[in-house]
């Protein structure tokens, strides 16, 4: 689940029941990710490497025409830039270079 992104309120993603799921199948160490941000849902691959590093394609996406989509657009301009996680605890942070942050929590954690 996502909890922290971009000025959004962690009340606005709960809502939007804004979620990120890296548990698909893995093929040449990278992951089949999919997201979903309230309407459309999100499909890409990342790579998490040794040293705190990820490299996360660019994605696609359903196109259905939502009524709020200021979340939707932002995660997707933002995924594709993070080069960086960590993992405290039950929580994933993603950063890119410059400082911008996606902080999730397992979603069985709130």
């Amino acid at each position: 689940m996502l909890i922290s992104f971009d000025g959004f309120s962690k009340e606005q993603l709960v809502a939007h029941k804004a979620e990120m799921n890296l548990t698909a199948s893995m093929v040449d160490n990278k992951i089949q990710g999919n997201a979903y941000m309230g309407c459309n849902q999100m499909s890409f691959v990342s790579e998490f490497k040794k040293g705190g590093k990820v490299k996360i394609s660019t994605g696609v996406s359903t196109m259905k025409a939502c009524q709020d989509m200021n979340l939707e657009t932002s995660f997707q301009k933002k995924i594709e830039t993070m080069t960086k996680y960590s993992i405290e605890g039950h929580f994933l942070t993603l950063s890119d270079d410059r400082g911008n942050t996606m902080k999730f929590v397992a979603a069985d954690w709130d």
